[in-house]
């Protein structure tokens, strides 16, 4: 007894230490067991998380590539649709522009028209008062020269018969002599005293008579030549000349009586052409002041013309200017309705690549309404509204179906939101447990009177389930 006492605490110690050593290696076995664990959860999620993001990283990129192969068609349609409507607009101002330039050619075609019509009327005026004017010039030339060679005949015919008068005063002087010759050889017969008295008495007489018969044809030679040359200076004196002539020629009274008569034709037809002259003068001036006044009336209608050429062609410019900013915001609104409607049907091709079969076969769904609430929205809708707002609403009846899938849409995407809301609570629910797995993982063994963690929420999930 006494010799097993000592051995008997060994054996319970040995075993004590046998037990400790089994419990540790256990727990140093579960310890990489858990970090075995660790590690593989850790990598796995590594990997799942890089598998994850390159899967990401290539949905993306295919993605963006899509949407730029739209967005690039988009944009090239639009570029066309913007070139075509800017040639378009270009060709209707171009259009435009050469149809206001020829207008303007055509008003200065017929302006210039008109100025040569009138230039040329204005020359014929001017041509036909000329050749009226060379007209009673050349009258008055021919009547001057008529004037011009009647007197020179009658000068001729007074030179003539001055002539004859000269030879016939000749003649008479011979026949004196001759005379005197048979009276001087009679008296030189019966009076030989009184021969050389009576001869020398008609040599005396023969010499006085032929002294004034020079000193009168030198006086009437003078006296033709004063006169023409008188006549040729002034007309007027002409009267007192062939008077003057009168009372020194009383033998010649009667030509000068009828050269006086025929002077005062003259002065007459003279005083007449002057006259038809100053008369046709006065009718030129008013002629030519009428046309002055004609070319006045027709510069200030030129004027009135270029002015309201001028100012049709500001009000031109100011509708042109005005049409075009209306063009030009017509444009952008067009613009912004086009680019709204392709937006539109771009979503809405989108709806539809979206859309399921059921919404396929059948896009409105069944009204949820029994039969007599349809009746009454029916009679509601027929009644006239007396608020602005549903008068308004009346306009839009035709929009009910599109309306309906609007509902649809949104209640789906409500829907979707709601389970997307879901999801993300499950999802950090689930976060939320790994964590606590993991963190329960990595506790102490030596504290095991506190109760796993995922046990305990494995026994908390059971009642709800």
């Amino acid at each position: 007894m006494a010799g097993r006492g000592p051995t008997a605490p060994t054996a319970a110690e040995a075993e004590l230490l046998l037990l400790q050593r089994q419990a540790l290696a256990e727990e140093e076995a579960a310890k990489a067991k858990r970090e075995l664990l660790t590690r593989f959860l850790q990598e796995k999620l590594s990997r799942e998380e890089q598998s994850s993001r390159w899967g990401l990283h290539k949905v993306r990129t295919l993605w963006r590539s899509a949407q730029r192969k739209t967005k690039d068609q988009e944009l090239r349609q639009d570029i066309e649709i913007l070139s075509q409507t800017f040639t378009r607009v270009m060709d209707c101002k171009d259009g435009a522009i050469e149809a206001l330039v020829t207008e303007l050619k055509e008003a200065e075609e017929q302006q210039n028209r008109a100025l040569r019509s009138h230039l040329h009327l204005t020359d014929q005026l001017l041509h036909l008062q000329r050749c009226r004017l060379g007209y009673l010039e050349q009258g008055f030339n021919a009547q001057v020269g008529a004037l011009k060679a009647e007197f020179e005949a009658e000068r001729r015919a007074m030179l003539e018969q001055q002539d004859w008068e000269s030879c016939c005063l000749q003649d008479m002087a011979l026949a004196t002599e001759q005379d005197h010759a048979r009276n001087e050889h009679e008296a030189l017969l019966n009076f030989q005293s009184a021969r050389d008295d009576i001869k020398n008495k008609c040599w005396q007489d023969q010499q006085y008579s032929r002294l004034q018969l020079v000193a009168r044809l030198e006086g009437l030679w003078d006296q033709i030549q004063t006169a023409r040359r008188s006549y040729a200076q002034a007309t007027e004196k002409k009267k007192v000349e062939f008077e003057e002539l009168k009372r020194k020629c009383e033998k010649t009274s009667c030509e000068i009586d009828a050269q006086a008569k025929k002077l005062q034709k003259l002065q007459d037809m003279v005083t007449t052409t002057r006259g038809q002259i100053v008369a046709q003068l006065q009718e030129s001036e008013e002629q030519t002041q009428r046309i002055r006044d004609d070319r006045e009336h027709a510069l200030q209608k030129l004027q009135k013309l270029r002015a309201q050429i001028s100012q049709a062609g500001a009000t031109a410019h100011t509708r042109l200017v005005t049409l075009t900013c209306q063009c030009s915001a017509t444009l952008k609104v067009l613009q912004q309705v086009v680019e709204k409607a392709q937006r539109i049907l771009r979503l809405a091709e989108m709806c539809r690549r979206l859309e399921t079969e059921e919404e396929k076969v059948l896009p409105f769904y069944p009204s949820s309404l029994a039969e007599w609430e349809q009746q009454k929205a029916r009679r509601v809708l027929e009644e006239t509204a007396s608020e602005p707002l549903a008068r308004a609403m009346q306009d839009y009846v035709g929009l009910e179906r599109f309306w309906q899938r609007f509902n649809k849409a949104k209640l789906e995407e409500k829907g979707l939101e709601r389970a997307r809301a879901a999801l993300a609570d499950r999802n950090q629910e689930l976060r939320r447990l790994l964590q606590q797995y993991l963190a329960g993982a990595t506790v102490n063994q030596k504290v095991p009177r506190d109760p796993h963690p995922l046990l305990t929420t494995k026994q908390k999930s059971h009642p709800q389930k």
